[in-house]
């Protein structure tokens, strides 16, 4: 006895287009979270770097307040960092170290009235040649 081929055909079928449609709906919402979140992410990533590059600075125990956060500036506007607000650094002085927080966070819009909302603490013991 023959076996019937439209069985064997629906058992190997491939996706539905609901299957499809929701794969896309899924991938879609996933690149649009890397591409609105990503450059936030990577913002952080520069101003961490430019961060860790001030150990080891000439007479960095020495300086102000106001001479530590322009010397950041500098290096954040060389970065090419803009929506970065230097009034979220905090800088301390603890004998001859200085301390740097770094407490801000990005607010993106995602879609029509979702917004996201993403924190970054960062805190930095230096000590200057």
């Amino acid at each position: 006895m023959k076996k019937n081929s439209l069985s064997s055909m629906h058992k190997q079928s491939g996706a539905s287009a609901l299957v499809i449609m929701i794969m896309v709906l899924f991938f879609g919402g996933l690149l649009t979270l890397v591409i609105k979140l990503g450059p936030a992410y990577l913002d952080d990533i520069t101003i961490q770097e430019a961060l860790e590059s001030l150990e080891g600075t000439e007479d960095l125990s020495t300086m102000g307040p106001a001479q530590v956060r322009s010397l950041i500036n500098k290096r954040l506007s060389v970065n090419n960092v803009r929506g970065f607000d230097a009034k979220n650094i905090t800088v301390e002085k603890n004998g001859e170290f200085v301390v740097i927080n770094v407490d801000y966070e990005v607010r993106n819009n995602l879609f029509r009235n979702v917004d996201t909302i993403i924190h970054f603490q960062h805190e930095y013991e230096m000590k200057g040649k």
